[in-house]
């Protein structure tokens, strides 16, 4: 059965809902923003916007209270799961190396086998021009592609990302091109719901002082939950407010967080940078492009590519040193050990012959005649070994192997040849 795209997905990703949604793979974070973000709301609502339903006039108008914090909560959720739930901007992987820039370099060649074997190689970077200036985009080696400009490949998700900002752990997604202004509302929303929740909080310690006519101390003692709520507020308010205003800085010089903190050292001229005006023009007043990725659709088998001649060359010398990997070297080991052997019996054999010649009573001329195996007509036979003598193949190195070396050193020792031969 074929398999739908998010099933066969390459990157770090998860789904949902039969590829529906798309996360991060930090998703499990959202659980943790969530209930930063329910957690103090339910405590607002109960221990604080339901005692303030009484206290405006007309008499009930004190429930806008508790109604406001509750739609304005559902809002903030919702930018939330517009932000984390959907594509970013991701680029989709090319199953191979785009061909048209592919050329053969016969300079540029790779060791292989201890043969220098060509190999194909493409540029690295390409420059466009975008708004008459010329900006160098990269190749990425894991999606196999040019990334398009503004984008950078994001090493949590695994994915080329299109006007790629950072990765946010809160969400648990990246922020691209098609989540980027819905993740600007998310922040600034939430900094408004931390104001919100914090003056109705401090609103409720008045109340409390007038009623009982009591100090802020007395106030604050009958609803600590409200001073609760007032320091949480006021250090969320240093994490979100000022993210909300970097973000408005970056939008306002069409920047993106990436491109601030790479490029900000080398004073690098801004090709994008349109105007403040028309910078939040396109941020918040253009459409948002439809995603690259069906991730619904089937996977497509995949159509093999020709061969090029060039890539050819290049298999069939790879074949070659596969199917003889270093013959010459392991024959000339196998050689060595051979001929070490046929040393060290040869001159065994040697050794008996001399001893038995002493022994007997025939003249000089017939131990001279004995003692060469060649004039006698002996030939010293030829051991060949299955096993390699040589420790080449396990270490490496042309090291003689030990037992070789025990026989030839003890036929040196043990051959003496005497006086009587020598004549």
């Amino acid at each position: 059965m074929a398999k739908r795209v998010y099933e066969a997905w390459k990157a770090k990703n998860r789904f949902i809902l039969g590829g529906r949604l798309i996360f991060g793979p930090d998703a499990r974070s959202l659980l943790v923003t969530l209930a930063l973000i329910i957690a103090p709301i339910v405590i607002f609502c109960i221990f604080v916007a339901r005692h303030l339903r009484h206290e405006f006039s007309p008499h009930n108008a004190g429930y806008a209270v508790l109604v406001v914090a509750i739609v304005f909560t559902i809002y903030v959720l919702l930018l939330l799961f517009l932000t984390s739930a959907r594509d970013p901007g991701i680029v989709p992987r090319n199953a191979h190396p785009p061909e048209e820039v592919f050329h053969f370099d016969p300079s540029a060649s790779v060791e292989i086998g201890g043969r220098q074997t060509p190999s194909l190689q493409f540029p690295r970077t390409k420059d466009v021009v975008v708004n008459g200036v010329n900006v160098r985009v990269k190749y990425c080696d894991t999606c196999m592609l040019y990334r398009p400009t503004r984008c950078s490949h994001c090493s949590i998700c695994d994915n080329c990302v299109e006007r790629f900002d950072h990765h946010c752990p809160w969400v648990g997604q990246c922020i691209g091109l098609r989540n980027y202004r819905f993740f600007f509302m998310f922040v600034s929303s939430a900094t408004l719901l931390c104001i919100y929740v914090f003056a109705m909080s401090a609103f409720y310690i008045k109340v409390l002082m007038d009623k009982h006519q009591g100090t802020v101390w007395k106030a604050m003692k009958e609803s600590p939950a409200s001073v609760i709520l007032m320091a949480y507020c006021f250090i969320s308010l240093w994490f979100v407010g000022g993210l909300t205003g970097f973000h408005l800085y970056l939008i306002g010089t069409n920047q993106t967080t990436y491109e601030n903190f790479r490029y900000r050292s080398e004073n690098r001229f801004n090709a994008y940078d349109r105007g403040c005006v028309s910078n939040f023009l396109e941020v918040f007043c253009t459409e948002v492009k439809p995603s690259r990725n069906n991730f619904r659709a089937f996977v497509q088998e995949e159509v093999h590519r020709p061969v090029l001649p060039s890539e050819r060359g290049a298999e069939s010398e790879m074949e070659d040193l596969s199917a003889n990997p270093r013959p010459k070297v392991e024959d000339d080991d196998l050689d060595i050990g051979e001929d070490l052997l046929k040393i060290s019996q040869r001159r065994n054999i040697e050794l008996d012959q001399d001893v038995q010649s002493r022994g007997s009573n025939g003249t000089p001329e017939n131990s001279m005649m004995v003692d060469s195996p060649m004039a006698s007509g002996h030939r010293a036979p030829t051991i060949k070994s299955e096993n390699r003598h040589s420790s080449y193949v396990r270490s490496g190195s042309w090291e003689i192997a030990p037992d070789v070396l025990v026989n030839s050193t003890f036929a040196e020792r043990s051959y003496t040849p005497s006086s009587e031969t020598r004549l």
